[in-house]
């Protein structure tokens, strides 16, 4: 007998032959129940085969672009010949408040004279070293004389890239020399280069954390759950292993699509996820019909017919939502998606194939190694009184508690409506601890517009002429009417073959707040085309540290709509085909909606507005990441599935024994409470880790999906959902004719019919005393420890 005191007979699947064709899922789990050495091992050699061969080969494909108009002008650059532009370096040397200015104070001068022979003496190394002076200040002394700009570019092999990191390192260690000798002066380091290298090594460490800790405390969370070794390390093997294929496969695939760092962070945090749920659905169901007295082959088909169908749903529910990606033509989220579909489709195909090899081997002995005290506690997997409790208060009174709880999720998505999108500087995405980051907002602050200033990229047959020439006077004409939202120096460098020529133009603003944005927007709209833009045969387009995240911004604006309608469609097709039923889809998706705008609410209220950021570690910049929204909608309404899809089949499978439909609430929102919880605690706890890296957009993407995860398995499941079944009675179970031509897909076979009613058969089944269970339990118990 099963432990939550359902009836086990009607659970039982058609034997094959009975008259319905045994499903995919149940075959599939059969043969690598039969074939265990060959499923395991085949999988363990398929994910050792495609990390090597993904590492082997590499990922050298095309590089991420930004959309829109600044990503056109990236191509430009690149089909002039990207690398032809060596990195360019800043070092900032600034005297303090009590200087008289460069043009008197000998110690400034003498300082900026030292840092441009240290660096013209790196011979075959550095080039093009522009040290101003009195007489010739070149735009780079402050307005306020304090502050003076010392310019360089990387030179060698590969045009200054290929031993970008030696050099760069090596300048850096020359400069923090002379700060020591040139006390009371700021002398520091800051460019292309050097800050690339710099977030590249702090996103590192973030991942590596990251990666470091889920798994160890993956595991404790599965030690509390199974209280034993062996049944915790199965579903951590499953989603690593999940993990490390993915990224080789991620690897492969940015040979042909972008692919951007933070896709291998992604692919970590959904994997993770869903390799353990996916493996605790089929490990505790498996586990249930072996306490109730079946064989090893019995409990796997009934798993494969019960749990793995739940998986099969929840995989292909999570790969569609991920797949509206896509359609947003944004490159970064490309690699997100790719990664994404892959380790959950990965994750599916593990648990089909060597979860039930594994399991099939082990036998009992998957609850060997038992931890003293937890272990004996979890040995059975038994209904939650607690959830049990609630569920069956919700169930008498729907509307009242149904209600409260639409309120509340209401109120917590409340702040969402005052949600602003604009995206972080690097100061504001990165710690103080990063210190190229705050040597470059030092040099942004002493010269606005500097080192990063929009770039004008122009091609067409009317360069290097006269036309081309008054044009950019023309530009500079404009500049000096834009009272200042504009600013010198205007310079041009030819790129390539010379074919494509780089303007820069300085902006007002830190580079990403609005005095920024309106620079930006004076230049595209009208200065622009009223210089570049009246001579024929030039065409132009305009990139740079603001143009950036504008074109990002306008592109998700456009993009959002299209991507939330595919995800909501599709989604719901799916769960009506899984489920037969028009009233599931529509409560799902619209359960789904309000924990995510609840989700929406808390991030608000924390990043934009600024609450807890001393216990989080950030300093709120007034906005959201731009791609946070659309990219928490996809992964949250695919990943919240996981459970829901699992729900919905255990109520569905008592529904379809005889039980009505607020008994197979109760019982099964009871019954599979304990996974469910199991499961989220998993969850919460992968993504809390993100929340405490230090870059801004983990911290903001790990809070919001453990909200939405932890208000999801709570508030949603064991309130909202039972309480909007039991208002919906019988008609959440039924399929009006007009959507009868949607297929069904991962099809369950009905069930046995029960030899008695189902009340009937509950009733019998509680003939067996506690004593009785507790001795079969002990001998259980014995038997394994003797197996082991």
């Amino acid at each position: 007998m099963p432990s939550n005191g359902e009836p086990a007979a009607p659970t039982t699947p058609l034997p094959p032959g009975r008259g319905q064709p045994e499903p995919l899922i149940e075959r599939v789990a059969a043969w690598s129940a039969r074939r265990r050495k060959t499923a395991l091992f085949g999988w363990l050699i398929f994910v050792v085969l495609t990390f090597a061969v993904g590492a082997a080969v590499g990922g050298k494909g095309p590089q991420n672009h930004d959309p829109g108009e600044s990503g056109r002008a990236q191509v430009m650059i690149e089909d002039a010949g990207d690398d032809t532009r060596p990195p360019s370096e800043n070092v900032l040397v600034q005297a303090g408040a009590d200087s008289p200015g460069f043009r008197t104070d000998t110690a400034l001068q003498k300082a900026v004279q030292d840092v441009g022979a240290t660096l013209n003496g790196l011979t075959g190394k550095v080039s093009d070293v522009v040290v101003p002076t009195t007489a010739e200040p070149g735009g780079l002394v402050s307005a306020d004389g304090r502050s003076v700009l010392v310019t360089f570019s990387l030179a060698g092999s590969g045009h200054g890239w290929d031993n970008a990191a030696e050099v760069v390192e090596q300048t850096q260690q020359r400069m923090a020399q002379l700060a020591k000798e040139h006390k009371g002066l700021t002398i520091v380091q800051a460019g292309d280069a050097s800050v690339d290298f710099a977030v590249e090594e702090a996103t590192s460490e973030d991942f590596a954390t990251a990666e470091l800790t889920s798994i160890p405390l993956t595991l404790v969370i599965l030690l509390v759950v199974f209280g034993a070794l062996i049944a915790a390390g199965i579903p951590l093997l499953l989603a690593v292993t999940a993990v490390v294929a993915a990224m080789g496969l991620l690897t492969l695939a940015a040979n042909w699509l972008p692919v951007d760092d933070t896709a291998s962070s992604v692919v970590l945090l959904v994997g993770m996820a869903v390799g353990v749920d996916y493996t605790l659905f089929y490990l505790r169901r498996e586990r249930e019909e072996r306490l109730a007295g079946r064989d090893t082959e019995q409990a796997l088909r009934i798993t494969a017919a019960t749990s793995g169908r739940a998986v099969v749903v929840s995989g292909l529910t999570v790969a569609v939502s991920m797949a509206g990606l896509f359609l947003t033509g944004i490159d970064t989220f490309t690699g997100m998606a790719v990664g994404t579909i892959a380790v959950v489709l990965l994750a599916v195909v593990g648990s089909l194939t060597a979860l039930p090899a594994v399991l099939s081997m082990l036998g009992s002995k998957v609850d060997g190694l038992r931890l003293p005290w937890i272990g004996r506690r979890r040995a059975e997997a038994s209904s939650s009184r607690v959830w049990t409790a609630v569920v069956a208060q919700v169930v008498r009174r729907p509307l009242l508690w149904g209600g409260a709880a639409v309120a509340a999720l209401l109120l917590a998505a409340l702040p969402a409506a005052g949600m602003r999108l604009a995206d972080p500087g690097l100061q504001e995405r990165f710690p103080d601890s990063v210190p190229e980051i705050s040597h470059l907002v030092a040099i942004q602050e002493a010269f606005p517009g500097k080192p990063a200033p929009a770039q004008v990229v122009v091609t067409g047959s009317a360069l290097g002429t006269g036309a081309f020439d008054e044009a950019v006077t023309a530009l500079r004409e404009q500049v000096a009417k834009s009272g200042g939202a504009l600013a010198e120096p205007v310079r041009t460098a030819k790129i390539g073959d010379g074919g494509t020529v780089v303007v820069t133009v300085p902006l007002a603003g830190s580079g990403n707040d609005a005095e920024s944005q309106k620079a930006l927007k004076l230049l595209r709209d009208t200065a622009l085309p009223r210089s570049l833009g009246e001579v024929d045969g030039l065409r132009y387009a305009v990139t740079g540290q603001t143009a950036g995240p504008a074109d990002m911004a306008a592109a998700l604006d456009s993009r959002t709509p299209v991507v939330f309608a595919f995800v909501l469609v599709f989604a719901f097709l799916l769960l009506v085909s899984a489920f037969r039923s028009l009233a599931i889809p529509l409560v799902s998706i619209a359960l789904n909606v309000l924990s995510i705008g609840a989700a929406y609410g808390v991030v608000t209220l924390v990043f934009q507005d600024g609450h807890l950021s001393g216990l989080l570690g950030f300093e709120s910049y007034g906005g959201i990441i731009s791609w946070l929204p659309l990219f928490m909608f996809v992964i949250l309404f695919g990943l919240s599935m996981d459970y829901h899809v699992f729900i919905i089949s255990r109520i569905r499978e008592l529904r379809m024994e005889g039980a009505d439909t607020r008994t197979a609430v109760t019982r099964g929102i009871g019954g599979s409470a304990g996974v469910v919880t199991s499961a989220a605690v998993v969850m919460i706890a992968v993504f809390s880790i993100f929340a405490s890296l230090s870059m801004l957009d983990y911290k903001m993407l790990g809070l919001g999906m453990a909200v939405a995860i932890l208000v999801d398995a709570t508030l949603v499941r064991g309130v909202l959902l039972p309480a909007a079944l039991a208002l919906l009675g019988d008609r959440s179970w039924t399929l009006p004719r007009a959507l009868a031509w949607i297929p069904a897909v991962a099809a369950e076979r009905s069930p046995e019919p029960p030899a008695a009613p189902y009340e009937e058969a509950a009733e019998d089944s509680r003939t067996e005393t506690e004593e009785d269970r507790d001795k079969d339990t002990e001998e259980d118990r014995d038997k394994d420890v003797e197996r082991v």
